[in-house]
């Protein structure tokens, strides 16, 4: 008989919280320097504003291939830990984060259905509160900068609660994906999927 030993996506995990939080500090430095020019420009300004709207851009390139990657991981998990369960197809999975409007309300539900898919243990309460709390700032920070842009460019006050909400985002998408990860890797503990005995 052989055995195939599933495990959780840890290093995915660890590695998309990581680039998160980076692009989440990066983003707070863009949007400065990005105010910071707007209110007084100089050759020095503009510089520096465009060198780190570059550095944020290849951050959070990252950050989002890392986090798609681990939710396309933790989806075929899922899917093997609950044969069952309404899950979104892999390639839907990835692709409702890029369809406008979709986008403002798919990507929460297909978070949800995974970690409940994940394992029995997830809390209906607790760990979709998570989820919609975490939801419900960024969706909160995306207002919030496309407000700023449109009706008062280059205020601080804007600037603070766009990127407040862009930290308080980061932070409960880091539990998010630690709480799914963890219940994986509990579920596959309990229980490594095996082939079925070769016929003699």
């Amino acid at each position: 008989m052989t055995r195939t030993a599933r495990k959780a996506p840890w290093i995915l995990a660890r590695s998309a919280q990581a680039a998160i939080a980076v692009a989440a500090v990066a983003d707070v430095f863009r949007a400065a320097a990005v105010r910071d020019d707007s209110v007084r420009h100089t050759e020095a300004s503009l510089h520096k504003s465009g060198f780190v709207s570059m550095v944020y851009l290849y951050v959070m390139t990252l950050a989002v291939v890392l986090f798609l990657a681990w939710l396309a991981r933790s989806r075929r998990n899922a899917h093997e830990l609950t044969p069952q369960a309404s899950l979104p197809s892999g390639g839907w999975t990835i692709g409702a984060w890029f369809v406008p409007v979709v986008n403002f309300v798919v990507p929460r539900r297909f978070v949800i259905d995974i970690g409940r898919a994940s394992s029995l243990s997830w809390d209906g309460n607790r760990d979709t509160t998570l989820v919609n709390l975490w939801w419900s700032a960024w969706i909160a920070h995306a207002v919030t900068v496309v407000a700023a842009g449109r009706v008062a460019a280059g205020s601080m006050a804007f600037l603070v609660v766009a990127e407040a909400l862009m930290l308080v985002a980061a932070v409960l998408l880091g539990l998010v994906i630690e709480r799914i990860t963890a219940l994986q890797s509990a579920a596959f503990g309990a229980n490594v999927p095996s082939a079925p005995l070769a016929q003699a």
